[in-house]
């Protein structure tokens, strides 16, 4: 590979064609991208042919295809099942393998004991809503999304190339790069977690005798707040089980801070009940100047002290990439495009 080309990804292979599968395919095609599916069901083919996705009939002969890259955007918990079918089928030498999975490490973890971890890079895009199937897909779900690229230390660059460059060059997304340590328990704070929550506030409501009279006064901020506990619950459960430990972690660090705070409370504590509203300001001074992210990832036009984010160009070293890339990451830098294979265009959101 020359330094000054990054080889496009013109070949795709999506395993799974719900929310998040659906949407990638229909953005791939949008952007030029031959893509090739399969589906447990072939419910969804006919609309998907529509779209210009070619279906395949089996994980067999999307493997053998040979494309660029496979996506597999099945559920978690099929994972194993489906490294089983469709690896014996991967040739290594042509494709990259990819997920947009919710946990890294489990993943990963499975896809080694598949065999393939030779052509792997992890991935998750941060999209998504409470709806479900090819019937909800929508390429405006990945408008301006950022996706999590995961690495490790056996992480071929070669290989998180053609992830990355169609994750930038291809879709037109931001992108940071992570290990699986600190995707999986920052996933569980900012998405895991909170489904909990809101189910344990619906969860309340129902149980509640005056429930009926709560529902009727509900407005802003119950419907903000519980929004995504509208989601399948089966769906719910199975991602949050399957980042337990995490999730079980900062449930009780969220538990001991609210007993905390009703202790406060009761005992009229102004100084503590000061405390814990004043303690998250750097994350309102944070959306204050980067502007509140809407629900496909844009932003309301700038305001009062609202600030631009700033670009500069960033070279990557062959040997230290990945922990420059990680910490490029905990500086609050995206990558927005790949100048060339070791050359990164990078976006600094206002870090808090």
């Amino acid at each position: 590979m020359m330094d000054g080309e990054v080889t496009g990804v013109r070949t795709v292979g999506i395993v799974g064609l719900g929310l998040i599968g659906g949407s990638l395919a229909l953005r791939l095609i949008r952007a030029g991208i031959e893509v090739h599916a399969w589906n447990h069901t072939d419910r969804p083919y006919a609309a998907a042919r529509a779209a210009g996705i070619r279906c395949e009939p089996g994980l067999r002969q999307l493997a053998q295809l040979r494309p660029d890259l496979i996506v597999l955007c099945n559920p978690l918990r099929a994972m194993p099942q489906v490294l089983e079918a469709v690896g014996p089928f991967v040739d290594e030498r042509a494709t990259t393998l990819s997920d947009v999975g919710s946990v890294k490490g489990q993943v990963r973890k499975q896809v080694r004991e598949a065999g393939l971890a030779g052509c792997y890079v992890g991935a998750h895009p941060m999209a998504g809503n409470e709806l479900s199937g090819f019937g909800a897909a929508d390429p405006g779900l990945l408008d301006n999304a950022l996706w999590a690229v995961d690495v490790d230390s056996q992480t071929d660059y070669g290989r998180f190339l053609a992830v990355s460059s169609m994750i930038t060059n291809g879709l037109g997304n931001r992108m940071i790069v992570l290990d699986d340590r600190t995707h999986d328990r920052a996933a569980a704070m900012i998405s895991h977690m909170p489904h909990a929550v809101a189910t344990c506030l619906i969860n309340m409501l129902c149980d509640d005798p005056d429930r009926n009279v709560a529902a009727a006064l509900a407005a802003g901020s119950w419907r903000d707040m519980t929004r995504v506990a509208l989601t399948d619950p089966d769906r719910t459960r199975a991602m949050i089980e399957e980042d337990d430990a995490n999730v079980a972690a900062l449930l009780h660090d969220l538990a001991g801070r609210l007993t905390r705070l009703a202790d406060d409370l009761q005992r009229s504590d102004g100084d503590a009940l000061a405390d814990f509203f004043s303690r998250g300001q750097d994350f309102r001074d944070f959306k204050r100047r980067v502007g509140h992210s809407g629900a496909g990832g844009g932003s309301r036009s700038a305001g009062p002290g609202d600030e631009s984010p700033r670009e500069a160009d960033m070279r990557l070293d062959p040997l230290t990439w990945r922990d420059d890339l990680l910490l490029s990451a905990r500086r609050g830098e995206n990558i927005i495009s790949f100048i060339s294979p070791r050359h990164v265009r990078i976006r600094t959101n206002n870090a808090m």
